[in-house]
């Protein structure tokens, strides 16, 4: 009768298979949030999984190490990482103090954890590897935490150490091939037993994670370097392996990048078509189209290009998340914030809408530069206080110099009222940053951006002179072209070099700023003395910007012409016949500002170098020399 009403005892399983069930849970939990839209629940819910790997781990490392239960624990570390760095969206430190206490509880199932203390992490790999032979059972598990601890390297650069560990897997005793992207591809993890414990992402799958993220790595590193066809080479591979739409679109940019710089747009265009198309962001290759088609001489093209990209980066203010929300890591994780030099760098609305500017200015479509000038300013000052905000990167230009540009923009576009406007903006905004007296003095005490102020200052009535001429205001003009050459003769800037690497003034070194603003001005003067038949006053203008900037053809044309009106057709002619051993001075390595160009621009006579061989030609016949 006892036998008869005594239930069945259940089986009983082992406490070690009691723990595999609960890594399976969790894994099929973290995959299950993973696949879910993001929300604050789902965070939760992977905040508590991840708390669950790691008590589970705890009470796997808080036993004496088993080979037997190794398996288990191994791939409860893997898990704990994969999804701690998931969530953290990167990498930390104590990541790796895991990976080493896992090695270290392998090292102490063979009595060898002590004599391998001093070891450093590269030599640990080796012995626990070394050991593993030895226990063919904890070869994947191995292999998965390896690939990890490939991961942490190559996400803070450590390659030598990735290719020791790449060898030592390959069981390769000697440095045969440091090739690392060799090394990558001709790694095959063993793969898991249909009895093994769950792991959330395995071996292969992070190896092909690791390969596409270094030959992506490298591909653009060698973009940026200039070894084009190895650059080729690595951005195809990193196209055709385990990437993400996001890092598609990157890359495809980047080999559009490459086969512009090799000399084929019309490939690099179609590379720019299917980025395009992959719809996850357009910038990037809306940014390398538009040089693309600078390139090829296509301005309507590029300037559509550049439209569209200051669309793109309006509608994308943050970063686009994905719709689920990703618990593996993924090649983005391994990949750097791009640099200023990187071509993946496509900068901020403002900085796109700057370029439109400019560009739109620089060939010649001054009413759509005016537009997009005062736009960008209006973006940029809103309601800020007096003085300027700081620049909106390091990269871009300083505000006062886009007021600058706005200012020639508008007298391009024969808008003088609104340059005026502009320029007093300008100067009730950079008064507060220096003091009335000793100008130049007090600026060289100041910080490096702040010692453009009087150069700032100077262009700002050089402009305003343009402005009230076009106006057919001639005393004003000349009240502010002579303020202008005022400031400018007080300036002796000490460091010729400095302001090479500022973030105002890109590329322009002060001292030749300098020496072409007091040209500038000088022949703005003298022209506006010559439009009212002071030619003595003028002349004297012109004798000096040619002393200034000797071989300057602007100045030696409007000297020789003023002469001949003078009819002092002797000094003329032997002003002339000096000017001929002179080259015309080029500024190879240093750039100008836009907004000085511009103004150069107005003052350049068409046909300059024509007219200076007739006026030669006509001289040398008329004077007896």
């Amino acid at each position: 009768m006892s036998n008869q009403i005594i239930p069945a005892l259940p089986k009983t399983s082992s406490i070690l298979d009691l723990w595999r069930e609960k890594n399976d849970r969790l894994v099929r939990q973290a995959k299950l949030t993973g696949d879910s839209r993001p929300s604050l629940r789902r965070q939760q819910l992977a905040q508590d999984t991840l708390e669950g790997f790691k008590e589970l781990l705890i009470t796997l490392q808080g036993l004496p190490a088993a080979v037997p239960a190794l398996p288990l624990e191994l791939t409860v570390t893997c898990n704990y990482i994969i999804l701690r760095a998931s969530l953290a969206q990167g990498f930390t430190e104590d990541l790796t103090q895991d990976v080493q206490r896992g090695l270290e509880r392998v090292l102490e199932t063979q009595n060898q954890l002590e004599p391998k203390l001093q070891q450093r992490l590269p030599e640990l790999w080796h012995s626990v590897l070394s050991a593993s032979s030895l226990l063919p059972e904890l070869l994947p598990a191995l292999h998965c935490l390896a690939s990890l601890q490939a991961i942490l390297w190559m996400s803070t650069d450590h390659l030598g150490d990735l290719a020791l560990l790449l060898q030592t897997l390959h069981g390769s005793q000697t440095e045969t091939s440091e090739d690392l992207l060799l090394l990558l591809k001709s790694w095959n993890p063993p793969a898991e037993k249909a009895a093994a414990p769950l792991i959330i992402q395995d071996a292969e799958s992070l190896r092909d994670v690791l390969l596409t993220a270094f030959a992506c790595r490298q591909g653009l590193q060698e973009l940026i370097t200039g070894s084009l066809p190895h650059a080729l080479s690595n951005l195809h591979e990193a196209a055709s392996g385990l990437c993400p739409p996001s890092v598609l679109v990157q890359v495809y940019t980047a080999l559009g990048t490459c086969l512009r710089k090799m000399g084929n747009p019309q490939r690099a265009l179609l590379y720019l078509t299917a980025a395009l198309k992959v719809g996850v962001t357009c910038a990037l290759p809306l940014l390398e189209a538009s040089r693309i088609y600078r390139q090829l001489g296509d301005t309507v093209a590029e300037l559509e290009s550049l439209e569209l990209l200051v669309e793109a980066l309006s509608a994308t203010h943050s970063p686009i998340h994905s719709s689920t929300l990703k618990l593996l890591i993924e090649v983005e994780l391994l990949l750097p914030q791009p640099g200023p030099a990187s071509p993946l760098r496509c900068g901020t609305q403002s900085q796109a809408k700057h370029l439109l500017a400019s560009r739109c200015l620089q060939t010649g479509r001054a009413e759509d530069a005016a537009e997009h000038y005062l736009d960008l300013l209006a973006m940029l000052l809103g309601d800020s206080e007096p003085g300027f905000p700081p620049p909106t990167s390091s990269t871009g230009p300083c505000i006062p110099e886009l007021c600058l540009e706005a200012a020639a923009a508008l007298i391009q576009a024969g808008r003088a009222p609104d340059a005026l406007t502009v320029c007093e903006e300008l100067l009730s905004r950079t008064s507060s940053l220096l003091p009335k007296m000793s100008l130049w003095e007090n600026a060289r005490k100041r910080t490096k951006e702040l010692s453009y102020c009087p150069i700032w200052v100077s262009a700002t009535h050089l402009l305003q002179g343009q402005a009230w001429s076009q106006l057919k205001a001639q005393k004003e003009a000349l009240s502010e072209f002579s303020q202008c050459l005022e400031l400018l003769f007080r300036a002796l800037p000490e460091d010729k070099e400095q302001g090479a690497g500022s973030n105002c003034e890109q590329k322009c070194r002060p001292d030749v700023v300098l020496k072409h603003l007091q040209v500038a001005a000088l022949l703005s003067r003298g022209l506006e003395w010559a439009a009212s038949n002071q030619d003595t006053k003028a002349l004297s203008d012109f004798l000096l910007s040619v002393q200034i900037c000797p071989g300057n053809r602007d100045g030696s044309f409007y000297l020789l012409q003023t002469l001949k009106r003078l009819e002092r057709k002797n000094e003329a002619a032997a002003f002339w016949q000096k000017a001929q051993t002179q080259p015309a001075q080029e500024e190879t390595t240093w750039s100008l500002p836009l907004y000085l160009e511009t103004c150069l621009s107005w003052i350049h006579p068409p046909n300059c170098e024509a007219l200076l061989e007739e006026f030669g030609t006509s001289l040398l016949e008329s004077c007896d020399l």
